[in-house]
């Protein structure tokens, strides 16, 4: 499907796929770490061969990663489902999201069906996107991708609202594969992924965040 809009510097973007015929990308903790540890060593315009980074942890990788390096894209969240991914991007210099998400479902599509010992594409497309042009929906998409693995557990939760919001948020935090816990006061070596300074401060402390993007899913914006 083409789209009717040129990445553009300095603007922001929902980036989002899932496996073709909505098959299982992520099988099992492995697959989920090293698609967060290619969310970091795609974001540069060196090449990247990840055979040197196999058995590491996200710590050793980014140690082995020049300092001065320039990033492809800004980050600013992500989310890993089952069967599909979103970022939440900023575009650095023109080509950059194009550059890095070729990049990484390359690098990822290779370690899968090599792991997974399979053949063909992995996923249905080569990527979507949204563009987000004005202010509320940039603070949406911060609160629906965070509050994504809320289908985990409680798969109608958008039509039956959160029940427990405590034992949401805990669930959320202990969540690994996303940058909730990031924004939410954890410490973890992921958060180098981030590039927080590139995206408007709507959050001026952790318990803020977590208030925010409850507040925020229950706006009437439909994308």
């Amino acid at each position: 499907m083409s789209r009717l809009y040129s990445f553009a510097p300095g603007e922001y973007y929902h980036i989002y796929n899932r496996g073709i015929e909505k098959r299982l990308i992520f099988v099992d903790d492995l697959d989920h770490k090293r698609f967060i540890q290619l969310l970091f060593l795609c974001n540069g315009s060196n090449p990247v061969d990840s055979r040197q980074y196999k058995g590491l942890s996200f710590a050793e990788c980014a140690e082995k990663v020049d300092n001065n390096r320039e990033n492809l894209v800004y980050m600013g969240a992500y989310c890993l489902m089952p069967n599909h991914f979103h970022l939440l991007v900023r575009e650095r210099d023109p080509a950059g999201i194009s550059m890095f998400m070729r990049k990484l479902l390359t690098a990822y599509s290779m370690y899968f069906n090599t792991k997974h010992v399979r053949k063909g594409r992995l996923f249905e497309s080569s990527y979507q996107s949204m563009h987000a042009d004005y202010d509320e929906y940039l603070k949406y998409l911060f609160a629906y991708i965070h509050l994504n693995p809320l289908k985990i557990i409680s798969p109608h939760w958008r039509d039956e609202g959160v029940q427990d919001r405590e034992k949401a948020t805990k669930y959320l935090f202990n969540y690994q594969f996303s940058s909730f816990a990031d924004y939410a006061g954890n410490n973890r070596d992921t958060k180098l992924i981030l590039n927080k300074d590139q995206f408007p401060d709507y959050f001026p402390s952790e318990s803020n965040f977590v208030d925010s993007i409850f507040e925020w899913i229950n706006t009437k914006y439909k994308g």
